[in-house]
Order: C-alpha cells, then sequence, then structure tokens
C-alpha cells in the first residue's frame, strides 16, 4: 500500500490519497492498514466502529462531536461528492475556533484523518453522496454536542446557502455558548 499525506491547514488533520490499481476489470484498493497508518502518520489508533451514511444534496450533517469520548475519524467518500468541514474546539489547543473545508470525492479516493477533538459535518454536494468513517471510540448519544453549521465567528464558507437539516442539527450551539456550557471535548494533550 502506498499512500500519500498530505498536510492541511489544521496541522493534526491530514488529508491521504489513496492507491487505486485499476484495469479492465475495475479497480482494487487497500482502504486501511495499520502498519501503514502508523509509519506515515503516527498513527496508533484503534478503531472501534464503523459507520456509513447516505445522504441527499444538500443535507448537511454536523458539526458534530463527543466530549469525554472524543472519537478519532478516518472518512472516505464511496459515492458521490460532499464538502467536508472540520474546526478544532479543543479547547487548549493553539488552533482552537479555526476550520479547514474540503471537497471529497469517491472520484479522487482520499481518506481524512480527524483526531479526537475536532467538530466534523459535511454537506453534500451531488445527488445522492455515500461516506463512510471509522471512529475511535463508541457513539455515546448522551456525550454528543453539536457546534451550529453557520456560527458566524466561525464563518464557515459553505458551498450551500439554505441546507437541509436534521430537528437535532437544526439546534447546534455556538463555539462560545458551547465552551460557556462546558461542552467541549476533554482531549489529553491538545498542542
Amino acid at each position: 500500500m502506498s499512500l500519500t499525506v498530505i498536510d492541511t491547514a489544521l496541522p493534526d488533520v491530514k488529508l491521504i490519497d489513496l492507491r487505486v490499481f485499476r484495469d479492465e476489470r475495475g479497480v482494487f484498493l487497500e482502504s486501511f492498514q495499520a502498519r501503514q497508518y502508523e509509519a506515515l502518520l503516527g498513527l496508533r489508533a484503534s478503531f472501534v466502529q464503523d459507520n456509513y451514511s447516505r445522504s441527499k444534496r444538500h443535507v448537511l450533517r454536523g458539526l458534530h462531536f463527543q466530549c469525554k469520548h472524543p472519537q478519532g475519524k478516518l472518512v472516505r467518500v464511496v459515492q458521490g461528492e460532499v464538502y467536508d468541514v472540520v474546526v478544532d474546539v479543543r479547547l487548549a489547543s493553539p488552533m482552537f475556533g479555526r476550520w479547514q473545508g474540503l471537497a471529497l470525492s469517491h472520484a479522487k479516493p482520499q481518506q481524512l484523518w480527524i483526531p479526537p477533538g475536532y467538530a466534523h459535518g459535511f454537506v453534500v454536494l451531488s445527488d445522492e453522496a455515500g461516506v463512510e468513517y471509522k471512529c475511535t471510540d463508541y457513539y455515546h448519544p448522551e456525550d454528543e454536542a453539536c457546534l451550529s453549521w453557520d456560527d458566524r465567528t466561525l464563518a464557515i464558507d459553505w458551498p450551500v446557502r439554505a441546507p437541509v437539516l436534521s430537528p437535532k442539527d437544526r439546534q447546534g450551539l455556538s463555539l462560545k455558548a458551547l465552551q460557556e456550557t462546558g461542552k467541549l471535548p476533554v482531549v489529553a494533550g491538545a498542542s
């Protein structure tokens, strides 16, 4: 497996180009190998849960994170195209409140590594999109928080102005409100 790791504007968040083998039969790619990810990223994470979502055009999911059980996520689009956004919500981080947005598509096999302590979300740009992601901790619904997708202090430049939101995502809080209520992730070693 040969990977190319690309730095993003957030030092801990990495974009990974996957190697694809194509021939007359179709395509093959290896989407994860622990030794390779440890060697290239220093990633020693144990993934405990795999998730998949399929969403229609302009659906925005996020910006979600867990407080006491922060999840690292390895995200890949397997169908369609999304605009993926991560926000550093680690209070002790020098990058606190900064965000990064990237277009991810099945046409260009890539993964996005999002370490624990980041809020994550995406909006669908194609007619439909399938997104799968590996998580380093289990989903704890009682521990989940939602950062408002349109928090004015973050000024995220979403490519969709009127997204389709779930009731939960409509109730997302501003970063300031999350900070005031103590609903930010507990992450050791945020630097």
